[in-house]
């Protein structure tokens, strides 16, 4: 038979590990389910400054192991797994994995969702090195620097406004003759002294001898014409892509496949709840994150005790 938990978490980032410490603290067996390490995409985060607690900043990676240490000295236990199928309905929900199956009486959602890539050759390797897809996690390590910002919506608008406080230059590079973002944020751009590059689509990634990024190159999205944009860092922000389809047709999702959960974050699947970046909100950061898991847990234990009978 396969074991029984009162909460499973699938996926170890800062939501996660969240849930697992308050689920432990509150005397629940609670497992998570991680395929790589614990942090999620915070851990490919060189510094977070942006957390509390941290006044000098912590890398993503320390800050993630962190994570999962507090959750296991609590009691909770960490389990290396890819997921394969999930069967989230009635009282007892059954999750199978690589390595065998399991059931819980509460899922927790935590697979959280991955920045849409330029699509570029060497942009892997290049993540840390100068392309980044958070201004707000890592806009401090170009101050004084020249970047780039790739997109034209509110979020790489608002990403080209806040890297314009801290570096040197800032170019926008939008695929079209005008912004999809609001109209307000044209004139904003102007004051902020933001270069936006217009009809034109990111081309290649140029680096140095040091492996570094040392320019874009864009096209001409008509003609075709390149031309190359010296700087330091590249900001990605044309969306991002939520790890849900596995939950598809089960749990109901926005247009855009996020999880679709309140503040509660109590899903349309009773037992069944999300949190962090695959749940439909507004702002995802470190700290929204472990807030929807500490929402989470007290949800769950709401939900438990409806349902009757104490932990397994």
């Amino acid at each position: 038979m396969a074991e029984l938990y009162d909460v499973a978490v699938l996926g170890a980032g800062p939501g996660g590990c969240t849930a697992a410490l308050y689920a432990a603290r509150a005397g629940l067996r609670a497992v998570v389910l991680e395929q790589l390490s614990a942090g999620g995409q915070m851990a490919d985060a060189p510094l977070i400054e942006n957390y509390p607690g941290f006044p000098e900043g912590i890398g993503g990676f320390e800050l993630g192991q962190l994570m999962q240490q507090g959750a296991e000295r609590a009691g909770a236990e960490f389990r290396l797994a890819q997921v394969t199928g999930v069967q989230l309905a009635g009282p007892v929900k059954r999750i199978e994995t690589d390595s065998g199956p399991l059931e819980a009486r509460t899922v927790v959602l935590a697979t959280g969702a991955g920045p849409r890539t330029l699509g570029l050759a060497g942009e892997d390797a290049l993540r840390g090195r100068g392309v980044s897809y958070c201004a707000a996690c890592d806009g401090m390590l170009y101050r004084g620097k020249t970047v780039a910002v790739v997109g034209g919506g509110n979020t790489a608008v608002g990403d080209a406004l806040h890297l314009a406080k801290l570096a040197a230059k800032v170019y926008l590079v939008h695929r079209r003759g005008t912004l999809r973002a609001a109209p307000v944020y044209r004139q904003a751009l102007d004051a902020a002294g933001v270069e936006i590059v217009w009809n034109a689509r990111p081309a290649a990634l140029l680096r140095g001898a040091d492996g570094r990024l040392t320019g874009l190159r864009v096209a001409d999205t008509a003609s075709g014409a390149a031309r190359d944009i010296a700087c330091d860092g590249v900001f990605a922000a044309i969306g991002r892509v939520p790890d849900t389809a596995l939950f598809r047709g089960q749990v109901e999702l926005d247009a855009a496949g996020y999880l679709l959960a309140d503040e509660t974050t109590r899903t349309s699947v009773p037992g069944v709840f999300a949190v962090g970046d695959a749940r439909a909100k507004a702002v995802r950061q470190v700290v929204t994150a472990t807030a929807d898991g500490a929402a989470a847990v007290h949800f769950a234990q709401e939900y438990l005790t409806e349902q009757g009978g104490g932990p397994a």
